[in-house]
């Protein structure tokens, strides 16, 4: 009670400003904005088969005077592995510098290339370390992790919250909703390099607007 009247507050005020405080719900507010980044980003997925793992993206040009080639949605981290993303471009390309220092770290140490999923678990620690620490907020970006190392093909998801999981196919972004059901019903595990390339681009094509061309398409 403040001069004679009460003070109300909506609910929740408070919780979605500081991001070590969980709600009464048990919910990380930060962390959800977060991935409202990433469903909010470009169309992105990927796909794992025998032979190896494909990464697609949806290439679109904001404004008209940009120069495409300068906007770069697949990234090589090292000879064996890449990362695609979705959400804000400037944290994952902080993320993508540190992962290529992590992949140059192990090699001159252990004289070896990075296992994928090593490589995965360093960016998603330090993601999560990002939702505990007053002063800073969470990566607001979804990574595709894919590559071959001596276990074979593999390809991971990361989330803001530092949550990862293997996947076969897996789809983020504004139209992964639509790219999911294309690719839950015509994905098989015996399927070729090939045949991964086009199921990549026939989900990506159903989750684009205007359809597939050549230009929208890394």
């Amino acid at each position: 009670m403040v001069g004679g009247s009460y003070m109300f507050t909506p609910p929740g005020l408070g919780y979605d400003r500081a991001i070590t405080v969980f709600s009464p719900d048990g919910r990380l507010f930060q962390v959800e904005y977060a991935l409202e980044a990433v469903r909010r980003g470009w169309t992105t997925l990927g796909v794992r088969c025998p032979e190896g793992a494909v990464l697609a993206v949806e290439k679109k040009r904001i404004l008209p005077l940009v120069d495409p080639s300068s906007m770069e949605k697949i990234w090589k981290i090292d000879e064996h592995v890449g990362v695609a993303y979705a959400g804000l471009a400037s944290d994952g390309r902080v993320l993508i510098d540190r992962a290529r220092v992590e992949a140059q770290i192990n090699k001159l140490i252990y004289d070896e290339p990075i296992d994928v999923e090593i490589l995965t678990r360093k960016i998603s620690d330090l993601k999560q370390l990002y939702t505990q620490h007053a002063g800073v907020r969470p990566f607001g970006v979804s990574f595709l992790i894919a590559g071959v190392d001596k276990a074979g093909p593999k390809l991971f998801m990361t989330e803001p919250s530092g949550a990862y999981a293997g996947y076969y196919a897996v789809a983020i972004g504004a139209g992964s909703q639509q790219a999911s059901e294309i690719l839950e019903k015509n994905y098989r595990e015996d399927m070729s390099l090939e045949d991964a390339i086009r199921l990549s681009l026939k989900s990506l094509g159903v989750a684009m607007e205007g359809g597939l061309s050549p230009e929208k398409v890394e």
